[in-house]
């Protein structure tokens, strides 16, 4: 082991299982409102258990980090934020883990926007900044490394790096790197204050270490990158890699044996393209990865899929449903609509419909996500608003096609413009910049989701214990929010 402790650890609002239902951590994102924090805090984002200050679960980016230090020699502990006290004494390095530090993302910002606060993961990266004892540490000589997908919105944030002295931002796949930074940080060296990870030094997948410690809800990677290449995401900008079957059970088996098999959450960009080489679905790969899945764990969920790989292939979708819900009624998956204009979608994200055509994108839509409420996959969806050259017939078509889907049970989630990926030096969108078909829209997805609201929570908490007290918090806090919003003036139906 090198000498010196390295201490890895992330806010709250990170440490936590979210009630065993990853998509409850998008509570996070909204700011305070008209229940109390507290309350809030305990039905999306509650602590997650832990022993001696290690909690028996930790978000997955920072269990691969913490597997790459490990297999470098490095002494390394990952602790609960609420527990840093007593490990800081002997830590050289502080490795903070962060996902939306400042709420820039695009749902904390549109919720942000809207209701003029900030939201919770910013106000908790902010509380764990200003951490009394880590703040002793530092004077002390510690060194403090942030990393993680939100680790972009640093830069935007330059006088917070200098007030915290953080010593360096990572941003980007970080296997290859992060050994050779934190040597440097324990050598007292001048660390670069942000290091961008070239998509040439990405890991291969065999340079990318098994987590040796269980992640947050079951969570295990099956691949990373995206072939779609749209215009808005820093993802596509990564090579497509997908791990082999031996990798994915490895790290199954880890979390199952120290517990956590209630749940395997499946991550990639697009889970439905697991094995592919293009955007047709690997139909022998799949199968077979869900029916390993299947065969160890209580249920199963994906991050992430793509409505054209559904509609592509929908006997295959059908299959892995019925394999899929052998032990549970449904399952869940992000997904991305973003617009029901074919003329906007062959302008940011013409691979979207592959392997159908940009101009067929709002029937793409409208299949898949028939299929996925046929077959029980409860997708979260995101609209993009104020997208670089929207128009306002662009957003006439969104509304129309959020009209076709009132039948199909998922939350549709409006998202304002955020600059990432190829279109990183763009606006961004701003809330006083909505138009009365904006407003239109954003209506039109907060009937929808109420529309579902009951019906999710129903399908959320079935069978789980304390179900009715669940359920009853749950359906409380959706009537009131939908009071709130009437009472401000907006035009919801009955």
């Amino acid at each position: 082991m090198l000498s010196g402790k390295v201490v890895l650890t992330a806010d709250h609002t990170l440490m936590s299982d979210y009630r065993h239902n990853e998509f409850l951590g998008f509570g996070a994102c909204a700011p305070p409102n008209f229940i109390p924090n507290w309350l809030y805090r305990w039905l999306f984002f509650p602590p997650i258990k832990a022993e001696n200050g290690k909690p028996a679960a930790a978000p997955y980016g920072l269990r691969k980090i913490e597997a790459q230090l490990l297999s470098e020699g490095f002494n390394v502990v990952t602790v609960s934020p609420q527990h840093l006290r007593k490990y800081l004494d002997e830590a050289r390095v502080l490795g903070i883990h962060v996902m939306d530090p400042f709420g820039l993302g695009p749902a904390s910002s549109t919720f942000a926007s809207i209701l003029k606060k900030e939201p919770f993961l910013a106000q908790y990266f902010r509380a764990l900044m200003e951490n009394p004892d880590m703040q002793k540490a530092k004077k002390q000589g510690m060194k403090i490394i942030v990393g993680g997908p939100g680790s972009w919105q640093l830069q935007y944030r330059l006088n917070f790096v200098k007030h915290y002295g953080i010593d360096c931002v990572i941003m980007g796949e970080a296997e290859n790197v992060i050994g050779k930074i934190v040597r440097s940080a324990m050598r007292n060296e001048e660390l670069p204050k942000f290091y961008e990870v070239p998509v040439a030094d990405a890991p291969a997948v065999d340079e990318i270490p098994d987590i040796v410690n269980p992640s947050v809800n079951g969570l295990i990677e099956i691949g990373r990158g995206c072939c779609r290449g749209c215009q808005f995401c820093s993802v596509t900008l990564r090579p497509l890699r997908w791990y082999p079957y031996e990798k994915i059970a490895r790290e199954m088996k880890l979390n199952i044996e120290k517990g956590r098999a209630e749940c395997m959450c499946l991550h990639a960009e697009d889970v439905m393209l697991y094995g592919s080489k293009n955007t047709i679905p690997n139909e022998d790969k799949l199968l077979r990865l869900h029916e390993m899945v299947a065969k160890q764990s209580n249920s199963i969920a994906w991050s992430h899929c793509s409505l054209a790989a559904v509609a592509a292939k929908p006997k295959l979708f059908a299959q892995i449903s019925e394999i899929v819900r052998q032990k549970q009624a449904w399952w869940g998956a992000e997904i991305g609509i973003e617009t029901g204009s074919a003329e906007l979608a062959k302008k940011v994200m013409p691979a979207k419909a592959h392997p159908f055509k940009a101009e067929d994108w709002p029937e793409v839509v409208k299949t898949g996500m028939g299929l996925m409420h046929d077959y029980r996959l409860i997708p979260a969806a995101t609209i993009i608003v104020g997208a670089p050259e929207e128009t306002e017939d662009d957003v006439i078509r969104t509304i129309e096609l959020i009209e076709d889907l009132k039948d199909c049970r998922s939350l549709i989630v409006p998202l304002y413009f955020v600059p990432m990926g190829r279109l990183k030096d763009e606006d961004w969108f701003k809330h006083a910049e909505l138009t009365g078909a904006h407003r239109e829209l954003l209506v039109k997805c907060a009937e929808h989701d109420f529309r579902w609201v009951n019906d999710l929570i129903e399908s959320t908490f079935a069978g789980k214990l304390y179900s009715n007290v669940l359920r009853s918090f749950y359906k409380f806090f959706a009537r009131l929010a939908r009071y709130k919003i009437r009472q401000a003036g907006i035009p919801l139906e009955a």
